[in-house]
This record gives structure tokens, sequence and C-alpha cells, in this order.
């Protein structure tokens, strides 16, 4: 094998173009356009003062397909975003001391909580349901 085949290894010439040269950083934005960071508010109804229903919400206990696990599931939200969900589930979480997730529209905490959740749930304006056995 020859040695002109070969990479060399102590770094070469330089680049010969700086791809970043056209940007130009008088653009960017300030930064004070932060997204909210805090719980958002209920929804205010059209007479101006808050909403305090929010719709029904079911909660169900499960333990199918879990392999014996106990999971509480909270479904039926009508009107909310993944956003407020997540807020919701890690407030649960926190108010139970376990683990949950937000899975396909759903809350999930672990084991048997539904008077917990459904105190956190009144308290953010939905009307909870015990659905199931």
């Amino acid at each position: 094998m020859s040695s002109d085949r070969r990479i060399p290894i102590d770094g070469g010439r330089g680049l010969t173009q700086n791809p970043f040269a056209s940007l130009r950083l008088d653009n960017l934005p300030d930064g004070s356009s932060a997204l909210p960071t805090s719980i958002p508010t209920p929804v205010e109804s059209k007479r101006g003062k808050p909403n305090k229903n929010r719709g029904r919400v079911d909660i169900v206990r499960q333990t199918a397909h879990r392999g014996g696990k106990t999971v509480t599931v909270v479904s039926g939200f009508i009107g909310i975003g993944l956003s407020e969900k997540e807020q919701l589930a890690k407030r649960m979480q926190q108010v139970c001391g376990t683990g949950g997730t937000v899975k396909e529209g759903r809350i999930e905490i672990q084991g048997d909580r539904r008077d917990a959740i459904a105190r956190i749930l009144t308290e953010a304006g939905f009307r909870p349901v015990f659905a199931g056995g």
C-alpha cells in the first residue's frame, strides 16, 4: 500500500469555506417570549368568571394486561391539550407518590388512587365519575 493513499491525521488543512459566514445574529429573538411554565388557569366562561365545570372525566381501575398490577386510568378529557394533561399527571404523581404517564389521551397512574385523583380533578374544575367495576 502506497503512502499517498493514506488519510493524514495531523489535522490537515483548514476549511476553505465557512458555512456560517452568511448567518446574521441581529435577527435573533431576545428570548422574552418564552413559554409559560405555570399551571394554566381554568378556562373563563362567557360571563368572565372561571369555568368550574370543564366536563366529565372517567376514573377507572384496571388490572387487565398489566401483569396483575393495578393502574388507575383517567379518560374522557374534552377540550384540553397534551401539555395540560401532562401537568395534571405530574400533579397526580406528586400527590399520590407514585409513577404515571400520559398515553393516547389518557392519564395512567400506578396503583389504586381513585380518591386522591378525584380530589385533584375536582380542584381543576372537572367532574370526575368512577366508571367500571
